[in-house]
């Protein structure tokens, strides 16, 4: 139902707003320093759940579908990582938060690297997880267009069996089935418009490694000891030339350290959000 700023909720939580011309779903738990959490591809803000559970105690926790995901709008046009920044700003003027700590999980780091390009001035923190600096290559872009014609013709399903080898450690997947089945389920509920514009636009990012040594804000970088992607070497390189940046390294996961390991990642969080609120 509506509120009186436009927003719309139900009991869970989810609430709606209208920025840039989309209606973006997100949820809003908790009070203090404000957490923002942007997921990975091709999955949706569900993914944050147990951080909203162990976080939220302490800081205002807010997870958003990026647009193409989850319950935001997924228009068929030219995404862009820049787009998907101005639609998070936009959602914190709604909101009235001036500044915020930034969650990336890898899409999610792209972003938030983006969005620091663009607001750095609304950043008090930023948390780089299962992300990296670099551009694609050439095949990696080639790979990119490949995924998305392969959305097209065999729609999500077939992204999923693709991607959940990447997403998730060997012995996740051998030994954890509740937890492979539910990032199936998130990758097979994205509109085939978000996979196809999100692939896309992350083969159109620019190059951030000028950008690092120029991040003045503290910086928490945490990477799964088994993540394939975006592999320990990629966070160390961030680490080495952002301004006294953190690395966390949690072993034995893979990709999505945060659901891998939520205690842990949440841990790491923590610690970061707690230096930040005594700043």
């Amino acid at each position: 139902m509506p509120t009186a700023d436009g927003t719309t909720f139900d009991q869970d939580y989810l609430m709606l707003a209208q920025v840039n011309n989309i209606s973006l779903a997100f949820n809003d738990l908790g009070t203090g320093l404000p957490l923002v959490f942007l997921h990975a591809f091709p999955l949706n803000r569900t993914m944050w759940a147990e951080q909203e559970k162990g976080l939220s105690a302490q800081f205002r926790v807010i997870t958003i579908d990026l647009r193409g995901h989850g319950e935001s709008d997924a228009p068929l046009w030219h995404y862009s990582l820049d787009q998907a920044a101005d639609d998070v700003r936009s959602l914190l003027d709604h909101l009235s938060i001036r500044q915020a700590v930034f969650i990336g999980l890898s899409m999610g780091g792209y972003i938030a690297l983006a969005f620091y390009r663009k607001y750095a001035e609304r950043v008090k923190g930023l948390v780089l997880a299962d992300t990296r600096a670099q551009a694609d290559t050439e095949d990696g872009k080639r790979a990119r267009f490949e995924m998305a014609q392969l959305a097209y013709r065999q729609g999500a399903g077939a992204i999923a069996e693709i991607m959940i080898p990447k997403l998730l450690s060997p012995a996740t997947i051998q030994t954890r089935p509740e937890l492979v089945q539910r990032v199936r389920t998130m990758i097979e509920g994205t509109q085939m418009s978000g996979i196809a514009g999100d692939l896309m636009a992350m083969a159109e990012r620019p190059d951030s490694q000028p950008l690092l040594t120029q991040i003045l804000c503290p910086v928490q970088i945490i990477v799964g000891e088994l993540d394939l992607p975006t592999p320990p070497a990629d966070a160390r390189l961030m680490a080495e030339r952002i301004p006294d940046a953190r690395l966390a390294v949690i072993p034995g996961v893979g990709h999505l350290s945060n659901l891998e390991q939520p205690e842990l990642f949440n841990e790491a969080i923590r610690s970061f959000g707690l230096l930040l609120a005594g700043c």
